[in-house]
């Protein structure tokens, strides 16, 4: 399998450190309002990887952090608290902000059927882990104390902006809200460890500390809960492009100048969800979620087939007219797998041929949108129903569309409307026509269907036979 590292810059063959288990991380939400669709196409994509080295027979072992404290309106270590911003916003406390949001979050995963991490740890549960790692790079002269406040130190590394080359100007880079500027920093690009009651007094949650009274600082958080539940190395860091810098880029500073060795080997980015306006934000005040999309009628796999028909890699722009592309493509698909009978026996070396050109696609960089091709490849295979029905199910495991139970449900709604209209005349005359049909008499044929056409009879053909409606 070849991903593209984003901190080498090039597509590489995945070896993860230990043949028994994969070590994946993934930057979860920071819980004070709804995930937007922005958001949740990086946890789709997250997903289909996960899914695919599992596919590919990998055992892995995914864990995610819940952000509930210490993520600051800026990437620049300055502003509001965004768990406070949201528990102003709706008079409440922050843990009932964090609960509710929380769970609203893995609702919306499980309508777009991304699955539950292995370990999800919200941050405020390791705090233990924060303070160790943060008096570990005090020790080792990598961290100093300021206003009351811990920094980690730039100017000790040998390379600070792994990811991309920068000025020292371009902190402003990962700043979505502005940059206040902190006299406390010997250094621009440094950032807090860990924060007291020196700043920030309106803090909800705070907790005790060598350094005094206060609270993690949000980059921090990453590396103490992968350590804490993966230990002091990583095979796959996950995230969202915008994430690259700061955030991922202090977390490789912290954790590989606390442990003194390289810390995560495979870094995979998913780049931006656009609107005509620009990248979707929640700073804006109106954004799209799973549920107005299902108010407005959109099935949560409509959105999900529309991501995975753009590579991860690339921005992908949102309008109302490609997703109803996206509904269009669905509806077809489901309702061309819903003919498939389940009979005969699988053609193995058809299905190994199918499961190939699959494969293939994911091991490219885990490119969906030929992975989705692969499907359409499958409904024209020369090949019979049984085998067409195991390969979709098979991929299934990885697309997770509910291609087999979507075209269940689509197949008994068909049985029912043909129960409802049954009409032994009716039936009886698209019989005839069928046989006149094998007779070769297509004149008798023609004359049956003008016959129904003329009282309200529409007839289908399909693979299986004809069928027919009232129009």
């Amino acid at each position: 399998m070849y991903l593209y590292n984003s901190l080498s810059h090039k597509k590489e063959l995945f070896k993860p450190n230990s043949e028994n288990i994969v070590k994946m991380y993934t930057c979860g939400p920071t819980v004070y309002h709804y995930a937007h669709i922005g958001n949740l196409r990086t946890y789709i994509m997250e997903d289909v990887l996960e899914k695919a080295l599992r596919y590919n027979g990998y055992h892995v072992k995914r864990v995610m952090n819940i952000t509930d404290v210490g993520h600051l309106a800026s990437d620049a270590d300055t502003g509001e608290d965004k768990m406070v911003k949201g528990a102003k916003r709706e008079n409440k406390s922050v843990m009932d902000i964090a609960k509710y949001y929380t769970d609203a979050f893995f609702a919306d995963c499980d309508k777009l059927n991304i699955k539950r991490p292995d370990v999800v740890e919200p941050a405020t549960n390791c705090i233990n882990e924060y303070i160790k790692i943060v008096s570990g790079l005090l020790d080792k002269g990598y961290a100093y104390l300021a206003g009351g406040n811990v920094y980690f130190d730039t100017s000790k590394l040998e390379k600070y902006y792994v990811f991309n080359d920068h000025d020292e100007d371009d902190l402003a880079v990962g700043v979505r809200e502005g940059v206040e500027q902190d006299l406390n920093k010997r250094n621009k690009n440094d950032f807090v460890l860990w924060f007291t009651k020196s700043k920030f007094e309106d803090q909800a949650l705070k907790w005790d500390s060598p350094w005094g009274v206060g609270y993690p600082g949000w980059h921090i958080e990453c590396s103490g809960i992968s350590m804490k539940h993966l230990g002091e190395d990583l095979d796959i860091h996950c995230g969202g492009i915008d994430n690259a810098f700061p955030h991922h880029t202090n977390e490789i500073a912290q954790s590989e100048s606390y442990l003194g060795h390289k810390w995560c080997n495979y870094w995979f980015h998913v780049h931006h969800l656009n609107t005509d306006s620009g990248k979707m934000s929640k700073s804006k005040g109106e954004f799209l979620t799973v549920s107005l999309l299902e108010q407005k009628g959109y099935d949560p796999m409509v959105y999900r087939l529309f991501c995975l028909q753009s590579h991860y890699r690339r921005n992908l722009v949102f309008s109302w007219e490609n997703l109803d592309n996206a509904a269009a493509a669905y509806e077809k698909l489901i309702a061309k797998i819903a003919t498939l009978k389940a009979d005969g026996d699988v053609d193995e070396a058809v299905f190994a041929q199918l499961k190939d050109r699959f494969t293939k696609a994911l091991d490219g960089d885990l490119n969906t949108s030929v992975a989705v091709t692969a499907v359409y490849d499958v409904l024209k295979a020369k090949t019979n129903d049984a085998t067409k029905l195991a390969a979709l199910a098979d991929f299934d495991q990885v697309l997770s569309l509910n291609l087999i139970s979507a075209a269940e449900k689509v197949r008994k709604q068909q049985e029912l409307e043909q129960e409802a209209n049954a009409d032994p005349e009716i039936d009886a005359l698209v019989s005839a026509r069928t046989e006149a049909k094998k007779a070769k008499n297509f004149a008798e044929a023609d004359r049956i269907r003008d016959e129904l056409k003329a009282r309200g009879i529409e007839i289908i053909d399909t693979p299986q036979g004809a069928k027919w409606r009232k129009v």
